[in-house]
Formats: structure tokens, C-alpha cells, sequence
């Protein structure tokens, strides 16, 4: 399953913490080059904050920058970044085969406190950010190089109700809708797109009530790990997942929501 010779992105890769510092690891573990996106200002806004090393710190961690790795800083709110982080990875690696939009902004919004700022924000950054980011990798992806990779990050928003959540729950769930419709789009040119809703995931973010309450609803006694959705995706952009497209694939660890 070694990705010897493909490129990939990954977006959302700013804390050592997150999914996307597991994906670019392990994408890295297998022999890809990979050029990662971060924008830790949103970090540095939520509850968690930032990674205390920053994001040279990150970029330690996995090996620092060089000839298999490269990184680029880039709000996905301005609807030109998209274009800029695939044309960074095809200038510095040249070429593209792999896309990982793992990057998301949070919102706690419920509809008493529902702004049109808000979900603006969060259609910008993640839905339609994802869709930008797809139309540039397809347009940089040259077809004669075999494993064209697309996954994208969904929530459980069609799952169970996020009401306190609805600028996320709601871009995330365009994201949901429209993963068909995308790899029906590539599909001749033999590029699969996937979406991952990975479950509750252990990034560091949720208070120990909220840990334990859905600790309780999870078969294994324990959230969800990086890693755990890691494997998931290192599977999804190889070889052996080629006959995979279209798919919006629940991995949550048999979460039991009717338990919390």
C-alpha cells in the first residue's frame, strides 16, 4: 500500500493534536511527498488554541521541511487560497495526485444566536472551500499518472441533530451533498472522491464532562484517535481502495448517540 511517488495535501494540519498532523504523518509513513496547509489563526480563536510549538513545531514533528515535505499558510476564507495551496504543491513537487480537505472552522451557534457572519464564514471555509480545492486539484492533476485521490471531511450532522452547531452542522453538511456529484465528475478520468466523518475524535478540544458523557456512548470506552481515521484515509488515496467513490463513509467506533 506504499504511496511511493504521489504528492498529497492535506489542509488543516496547524496542532500536533489534530487529524490532520495523524493524516500527514501517515501519508508521510508510507512514502508520499506531502505538502500540508495550516492557518492557525483559527486555532488561536477557539477554546483549545493554538499548538503551543507553533507551527514550526508541528513541521518538527513530522520530520521538518525538505524534499518530501513543504507547508503553506492560507485563510481557506479567501476564495482564492484554494488555487494557491494546490499550485504550492504542484510548484514545489511537481505535481498533484492526492487531496485531503481535512481543514474546518468550528461555530457554536444555535439558532437564537445564528448570524449571517457566521454562516457566511462557515459556508466560505469549509464547503465551498472544499469545492474550490477539489476544481484546482482536478485542474493541476495530470490523468496520466495513475491514483487520483480525493477526501473530503463530513461531521454527523446526518447522524443526529447539532443544533448548538449550526453554521458547521449545516457547511458540513453540503460537503455530505455533494461528494456524489464531485465524483461523478471525475470519474472518467478514473480520480475518486471520498468523504470521512470521522466521529468524536480526541484533538484536545472537548471539557471532561463532554468527554465522558460521550466516552459512555462510544462500544470501545474511549473517544476516537487521529490515528484512527489515519488508517482510514492512508487507505482510501492507495491502490487498493480504487473501486471506492462517491462513498460518504461513517467511522465512529459504533458510536451509540441514544446513549448520552
Amino acid at each position: 500500500m506504499r504511496l511511493t511517488d504521489r504528492v498529497a495535501v492535506v489542509t488543516g494540519v496547524s496542532r500536533r493534536a489534530g487529524i490532520g498532523f495523524a493524516l500527514a504523518r501517515a501519508l508521510l509513513d508510507e512514502g508520499a511527498r506531502v505538502l500540508v496547509h495550516s492557518w492557525a489563526p483559527h486555532d488561536a480563536e477557539q477554546p483549545w488554541g493554538a499548538d503551543p510549538a507553533g507551527v514550526e513545531g508541528v513541521l518538527d514533528a513530522l520530520g521538518g521541511t525538505g524534499p518530501r515535505l513543504a507547508h503553506v499558510a492560507a485563510d481557506l476564507a479567501d476564495p482564492a487560497a484554494p488555487a494557491r495551496v494546490v499550485e504550492h504543491a504542484v510548484r514545489t513537487f511537481g505535481a498533484v495526485d492526492v487531496l485531503v480537505a481535512n481543514h474546518a472552522r468550528s461555530s457554536l451557534q444555535d439558532l437564537t444566536e445564528l448570524t449571517a457572519e457566521e454562516l457566511d464564514l462557515c459556508w466560505a471555509v469549509n464547503a465551498r472551500a472544499s469545492a474550490l480545492l477539489v476544481q484546482a486539484f482536478a485542474a493541476a492533476h495530470d490523468d496520466a499518472r495513475p491514483g487520483g485521490r480525493v477526501v473530503l471531511f463530513t461531521s454527523g450532522q446526518h447522524l443526529a441533530p447539532m443544533s448548538r452547531e449550526l453554521p458547521y452542522a449545516i457547511s458540513k453538511g453540503a460537503i455530505h451533498q455533494m461528494t456524489l456529484s464531485l465524483a461523478d465528475a471525475l470519474a472518467d478520468r478514473g480520480i475518486t472522491v471520498n468523504t470521512v466523518n470521522p466521529g468524536p475524535v480526541d484533538t484536545g478540544w472537548a471539557g471532561p464532562e463532554l468527554t465522558a458523557s460521550v466516552g459512555r456512548a462510544l462500544p470501545a470506552g474511549r473517544w476516537g484517535r487521529p490515528d484512527d481515521v489515519a488508517k482510514l484515509v492512508r487507505w482510501l488515496v492507495s491502490d487498493d481502495a480504487a473501486w471506492i467513490t462517491g462513498q460518504v463513509i461513517d467511522s465512529e467506533g459504533g458510536f451509540r448517540r441514544w446513549v448520552m
